[in-house]
C-alpha cells in the first residue's frame, strides 16, 4: 500500500527539495529548499547544502564563521508562517481548533471557500487524506495562484483530493453531500443558502470572521435561515511561557484575538429548529421577555429588527 501524499517527504534522511528549518543559537529560524551544489549564505558565514543532503534531521550543521545551525524539517505550523503570502494566514491556533471542533475526519468532503495563501488548504488536505475531498473556492486569480504554489511546494506536487476554482461560491458551487463547509470570508452569510443545499443532513458549516460585527449578523443569518441548529462562537488565545531554570513565568507577548470561529450543523430537510429557551439580554429584540418564555420568532425578531431602523431613521430625521 503507497503512503499517503506527502507522508514520504516527513521522514527520512534529507533529500534534495527538501525543505529545511534552521534554528541558529538565538532561537531564530531560517526556512530553504534543499539544492544540490547550492550554498546557505548568512552574515555568520555559509555552508553548502550538500552538507546536509543525505543527513538525518536534527543534524547540527556549522558554518564558516564556526556559527551552529540545528537542521529539521519544518513542521506544517512552522511552514505556513513562513511561506509566501498573498492574503493573510490562518493562524495554526485557529487552523487547530477548525480541524478538532469542525471534525475533519480522512475521508470527508469538504468545502472551502476562501483560499487566501493556501494555509487552511494545507490542513484540511492532510486531514482528509487522499481518500476525501477538498473542493476550494477563491475569488482572487492572483491568490490562487499562490495559494496552489504554497500547496504543492509542501505535498511535493498536486495533491490528489483537491480541486481548486477561481470564482465566487455562491456561482460555481457544483458539490453535493458534502460533510463540511469552511467559510473564511467578509460576508459569510451570503453564502448560506448554496451551504446548505450542498451539505449532507447533520454535515457541519463553519464560519471564520474577524470582528464582532460580523460575527453577529453571521449568528442572525444562520438562525432566520432555518435549516441549521444554534450556532456556538468562540476565540482562541495562547499564551507561551519563559523557561529557564527557576524562572518560569509567561511571556511577555501572546498570540490573542486573530479571529472568531463559529459552527452550526445542518437540519434534515423539512425540520424546523427547536426554539431556545434562553432568555435574551434587554433589548436585544427590541424588548423585554420574560423568563422560562421561548426566544422570539423569526418573525419577532424581523419586526423588532425593523422597528428599531424606522426608529433610526425618525432619530437622524
Amino acid at each position: 500500500m503507497s503512503e499517503p501524499t506527502g507522508a514520504a517527504r516527513r521522514r527520512g534522511p534529507f533529500q534534495v527539495g527538501d525543505q529545511v528549518q534552521l534554528t541558529d543559537p538565538k532561537g531564530r529560524h531560517y526556512t530553504f529548499t534543499l539544492q544540490a551544489g547550492n550554498q546557505f549564505h548568512t552574515h555568520k558565514g555559509a555552508f553548502p547544502h550538500d552538507e546536509l543532503i543525505g543527513a538525518p534531521e536534527g543534524t547540527v550543521v556549522r558554518t564558516t564563521g564556526n556559527v551552529p545551525y540545528l537542521a529539521l524539517r519544518p513542521l506544517l505550523p512552522d511552514y505556513v508562517l513562513s511561506m509566501p503570502r498573498g492574503a493573510a494566514v490562518i493562524y495554526p491556533k485557529d487552523a487547530g481548533q477548525i480541524l478538532a471542533m469542525a471534525d475533519i475526519f480522512a475521508g470527508a468532503r469538504v468545502v472551502e471557500a476562501g483560499v487566501g495563501s493556501g494555509a487552511l488548504s494545507t490542513y484540511l488536505l492532510r486531514a482528509v487524506g487522499d481518500t476525501g475531498t477538498l473542493a476550494s473556492y477563491e475569488r482572487r486569480q492572483d491568490f490562487a495562484d499562490i495559494a496552489k504554489g504554497n500547496v504543492e511546494r509542501y505535498f511535493g506536487g498536486p495533491h490528489p483530493a483537491w480541486k481548486l476554482t477561481v470564482g465566487d461560491l455562491q456561482d460555481n458551487l457544483v458539490e453535493t453531500d458534502v460533510d463540511r463547509v469552511i467559510l473564511d470570508m467578509l460576508a459569510p452569510w451570503e453564502c448560506l443558502d448554496v451551504a446548505s443545499k450542498a451539505l449532507v443532513p447533520g454535515g457541519l458549516i463553519c464560519c471564520y470572521v474577524a470582528t464582532t460585527t460580523q460575527m453577529s449578523k453571521t449568528v442572525e443569518a444562520l438562525r432566520e435561515h432555518g435549516t441549521f441548529t444554534e450556532p456556538q462562537a468562540w476565540e482562541t488565545m495562547v499564551r507561551t511561557w519563559h523557561l529557564e531554570g527557576l524562572a518560569v513565568r509567561p511571556d511577555h507577548r501572546m498570540i490573542g484575538h486573530t479571529g472568531f470561529l463559529l459552527t452550526s450543523r445542518r437540519l434534515a430537510d423539512g425540520v424546523e429548529p427547536p426554539l431556545r429557551r434562553r432568555r435574551p439580554a434587554k433589548g436585544a429584540y427590541g424588548e423585554d421577555y420574560d423568563n422560562g418564555t421561548p426566544e422570539p420568532t423569526l418573525q419577532e425578531r424581523a419586526a423588532a429588527r425593523a422597528a428599531t431602523r424606522a426608529a433610526d431613521q425618525v432619530d437622524l430625521g
